[in-house]
């Protein structure tokens, strides 16, 4: 059933909030944790439908995998190639990273596996990890176009490949280490544009040997060593920069705000979009930095601030592919024209983010042009009117973009569902709100 919500304006944001944990180092730590010899606490974890249809699936390849009253989790692991063959299909809901990932992750297992998910993810191409998988040995039966639902044969004789990724893609080269793993030899993924790397950190961390090294003609290669004994650790998962860049934009865009967003991840490969909003004019400050569990993180400290428009390279947008939605708000509201490079990717996101923001943008008054691959958003400077409801195609990011939207807008912004949102940010609505929003239930 649908969940409208309508997000009028605010004054001041103020407070400190921590912002759910990062959802690709969660869906990482379950799977590492469940392939790990002994125990494995995770804490700080995601607790979005995405992460917890991961969970649920570990279960399902015979993990020990629960929640305690702390709110941490325990995993009991299998060892690397000690999982086991499924019962059921695995259902994973709207989680695109979450399918496929434990794609990669079985498909060197000698056992058929079923994945299915919403009509959503269901929409997603698929073969693009498939590919390269099938060449590891995998048999996959899939609808047309390599889309779920799909089997997955793991093979007993698994081969290591050099695969060169057609697309930055952390997703297809997660997979392929994560085959990796139980496949004899040296495993290696060659990228030319580099893309988060928490699947190298994490391997790392449990006890996998990886090395990135130059790649011949540019880029970097990625290999992953073959039938490693991971070990059980503790799992800190900071703060996720892809959800704490809602509350920072709207602080950015609401008058005399100033927020504080403790231990936020600022992996370099992650921060695009803080990186673009500096340029832009915001006045955001990282302090008190500090690794966690191999990862980089830091308190961010937000200041309400006159944006203006910059062009944003394409060689950028594997650091901000998640954020461009949110970008692009902020864009509506800076001085000049933001032009974004190199957005290709998002025509294959949970919906077509970039058909779906340029469509929102026109609704709220914003003068905008899209093309295949770019987004152009013309600011004028000038508070944008609001006064639109936007379709977010069960799309999380496209129904949070355009709720902070509708704090800094003249009139309210309406979204048609916002259920999405509890996919990678639970407890969006009251979070916001606490910080000094107004965003409620239609009806």
């Amino acid at each position: 059933m649908a969940k409208p919500l309508i997000s009028r304006s605010t004054t001041a944001l103020t407070g400190s909030v921590r912002v759910p944990g990062d959802k690709s180092i969660s869906h990482r730590a379950l799977m590492l944790g469940a392939l790990a010899v002994g125990e494995s606490v995770v804490t700080g974890l995601l607790e979005g439908d995405d992460v917890l249809r991961t969970a649920a699936c570990m279960r399902a390849l015979g993990a020990e995998v629960e929640r305690r009253s702390d709110g941490s989790w325990r995993l009991f692991g299998r060892g690397v190639g000690g999982l086991m063959e499924p019962a059921d299909i695995l259902d994973m809901g709207n989680s695109g990273t979450g399918a496929r990932l434990l794609m990669g992750l079985v498909a060197s297992q000698a056992f058929t596996s079923f994945f299915t998910g919403d009509a959503s993810l269901r929409s997603r191409p698929m073969r693009r990890v498939s590919e390269p998988l099938g060449r590891m040995g995998a048999g996959f039966v899939s609808r047309d176009g390599g889309r779920l639902p799909l089997a997955v044969v793991g093979t007993d004789r698994p081969v290591p490949i050099t695969y060169e990724t057609p697309v930055a893609s952390a997703q297809v080269k997660s997979a392929i280490l994560l085959a990796g793993l139980n496949t004899p030899g040296e495993t290696t993924v060659i990228e030319r544009e580099a893309t988060r790397d928490h699947t190298e950190l994490m391997l790392r961390n449990f006890g996998a040997t990886v090395r990135v090294e130059a790649a011949e003609g540019g880029g970097r290669a990625i290999t992953v060593v073959g039938y490693p004994e991971l070990t059980g650790r503790p799992v800190m998962v900071p703060a996720d920069p892809s959800s704490a860049a809602f509350p920072a934009v709207a602080a950015l865009l609401v008058e005399g705000s100033e927020i504080r967003l403790p231990n936020v991840g600022i992996n370099p490969l992650r921060t695009g979009l803080y990186q673009t909003l500096l340029e832009m004019g915001a006045d955001i400050a990282f302090e008190n930095k500090r690794d966690q569990a191999g990862e980089p993180v830091a308190d961010l400290l937000v200041r309400a601030s006159r944006l203006k428009g910059i062009d944003v390279p394409a060689e950028r947008a594997p650091s901000m592919i998640d954020e461009y939605p949110i970008l692009a708000v902020a864009a509506a509201f800076a001085e000049g024209t933001t032009r974004m490079h190199g957005l290709g990717e998002l025509r294959v996101k949970e919906s077509d983010r970039l058909a779906a923001m340029a469509r929102g943008l026109a609704a709220c008054g914003v003068a905008v042009e899209e093309t295949q691959d770019t987004l152009t958003v013309h600011g004028t400077g000038r508070v944008p009117a609001g006064d639109a409801t936007i379709a977010t195609h069960f799309d999380h990011r496209i129904a949070m973009a355009f709720l902070v939207m509708g704090m800094a807008s003249a009139r309210p912004v309406t979204v048609d569902d916002a259920e999405a949102i509890d996919t990678s940010f639970p407890g969006f609505q009251a979070l916001m709100n606490g910080l000094g929003g107004k965003i409620e239930a239609v009806g």
